[in-house]
């Protein structure tokens, strides 16, 4: 039996093969905890008395060996383990299988059943704000510099793949008017009722859910829902394009830094000063400051993270059976019981579903893009109302869904 310390002396002075003396002429010097760096001679004699034996020493090239015989084996038990054994209880693979089948059920990735939808009206880039925006105009304009700049003038463009193989295409206007986030609006409402209907539908699936009571089922979806439809569309989003491609439809980010540009050119009214605020404007939307909008920064950062669909849908599970901030909720220990335990399902699954170290870290970046995400639903919450209050668009399930965050 030996310390780590004097271990690791005999190895390095075997294998340097030094020729030590002792600096005393004695070679009888006590080797104790405080006194064994004094002497290296005296050292390496008590290590050799003590029973250490210079052959069994590993050469740099038999250390490499046993590393690459350790490492392949644990590579053929990752390999070799059934999904799910031995990585995950019994329960939690239960748990799994049942947000699987839900996800499944509820989620039509090819968007094959959204149909009747409203397109984006086509307006010119000369076109008035519409009348129902010209009364209070002060205050109606104040309401609009504000959603614009929230919104960091992001534009969406919409391409329509039709049955019979026609495109249709819909790019929104290029002036600053307020028509490029209008125009837009019942289309997106339609799109957002029919993914909060697959998503009522997909916690209805799951067992622990309809187990509550029905009051609490109505404040989780209502707190929820906007939170899964971004996870949801996430896995649509291809982050090299900046498109959402749901079936027959896409939707691509267009870069706002050319079309504001249009806006500022001379001979539109516009004096001196006020062009070179909105050139400033200009460069302040510029593509950069589009990739910091919550949202979007949202789905490039989750995207990066190139998950499993039994990680998507664990983090729904997740972000469902969450009580906090959740008004309405009764049984808020029997709902962060159930989030407690979907959490550890989805570390136990990364744990043993993923190589490591590579992805020692991912499921701690989940859960903290899952606390953004959460921010990011109150903001987008304020957002709604804000435009719902100049220009009505909701659709009465977005209406019914919201109402309890505006309260």
């Amino acid at each position: 039996m030996t310390c780590e310390g004097c271990k690791g002396f005999f190895r390095r002075t075997v294998k340097r093969n030094a020729r030590l003396r002792c600096p005393f002429w004695k070679g009888t010097c006590e080797i104790t905890r405080k006194t064994r760096r004094q002497c290296q001679a005296c050292r390496l004699r008590k290590c050799l008395e003590s029973g250490m034996k210079k052959e069994m020493i590993m050469s740099d090239a038999a250390v490499e060996q046993r590393r690459a015989l350790i490492d392949r084996k644990k590579k053929e038990r990752i390999e070799t383990q059934p999904p799910g054994v031995k990585g995950l209880t019994e329960e939690q693979q239960t748990m799994i299988r049942e947000l699987m089948d839900a996800q499944m059920k509820t989620f039509d990735t090819t968007f094959s059943h959204f149909k009747n939808f409203r397109l984006p009206e086509m307006l010119s880039g000369v076109q008035e704000i519409p009348e129902s925006l010209q009364s209070s105009l002060a205050e109606k304009a104040a309401k609009l510099r504000q959603i614009r700049g929230d919104l960091g003038l992001v534009k969406v463009s919409l391409q329509v793949r039709g049955e019979d193989g026609s495109i249709w295409n819909y790019k929104p206007p290029a002036d600053n008017s307020g028509k490029e986030i209008f125009s837009m609006l019942p289309h997106i409402a339609d799109m957002s009722t029919y993914m909060f209907q697959g998503i009522i539908n997909f916690a209805k699936v799951i067992s622990h859910f309809r187990d509550l009571p029905i009051e609490d089922q109505i404040s989780l979806l209502k707190g929820a829902t906007f939170e899964l439809c971004q996870l949801r569309f996430n896995t649509m989003f291809n982050a090299e394009t900046g498109t959402w491609e749901c079936g027959r439809l896409s939707y691509c980010l267009e870069d706002p830094t050319g079309a504001q540009e249009t806006l500022v050119c001379p001979g539109r009214g516009r004096d001196t000063q006020q062009l070179w605020e909105e050139r400033s404007d200009s460069r302040k939307w510029g593509f950069q400051q589009l990739l910091l909008d919550p949202v979007l920064k949202f789905h490039y950062m989750l995207k990066r993270l190139q998950l499993h669909e039994e990680e998507y849908v664990l983090m729904q599970a997740i972000s469902l059976f969450s009580p906090a901030d959740r008004p309405g909720v009764v049984q808020r220990g029997v709902v962060d019981q159930l989030q407690e335990r979907f959490a550890m399902a989805l570390k136990a699954y990364i744990d043993y579903r993923r190589p490591q170290p590579a992805h020692r870290f991912l499921f701690l970046k989940i859960m903290a893009i899952l606390t953004e995400l959460r921010s990011i639903n109150a903001y987008h919450t304020q957002r709604l109302l804000c435009i719902q209050d100049l220009h009505p668009f909701a659709t009465p399930l977005m209406c019914e869904l919201f109402s309890i965050t505006d309260g």
